[in-house]
């Protein structure tokens, strides 16, 4: 009987891995820069992403807010609302943006509504 909690286990682990990989990629980032983010190493992603070790219960919140999803996504469980939010990337763009001078923030704020204006054309 423990056999096969143990198997269930693995499996669980490998098909969080897997969700983990997606969720990660979706969200442009390399193995390397997830590490950062997490301040873990690369070495250990790669063994999270193919279910070789678990991920730490305590770990699972920064990966949800990083992934710009729901626990219940993260975790694959089919009736879970995903929040998307700004990608990892964009986060720190618009933190280093904040701490330009006024002049230049006022550039980039000009430079992005003229963008996003032209899209909504």
């Amino acid at each position: 009987m423990m056999t096969g909690s143990i198997g269930n286990d693995a499996k669980f682990f490998r098909d969080l891995g897997v969700r983990l990989t997606q969720l990660r990629k979706a969200q442009g980032l390399t193995q390397i820069q997830f590490a950062k983010l997490l301040q873990v190493s690369q070495q250990q992603i790669a063994s999270y992403e193919v279910g070789r070790r678990r991920i730490p219960i305590s770990m699972l919140p920064t990966l949800a807010k990083i992934l710009g999803t729901s626990f219940e996504n993260l975790l694959g469980i089919a009736n879970g609302v995903t929040k998307r939010g700004p990608t990892p990337l964009l986060q720190q763009q618009l933190e280093q943006l904040s701490h330009l001078p006024r002049t230049k923030q006022r550039v980039v704020n000009e430079m992005l509504t003229g963008i996003l204006h032209q899209s909504n054309r």
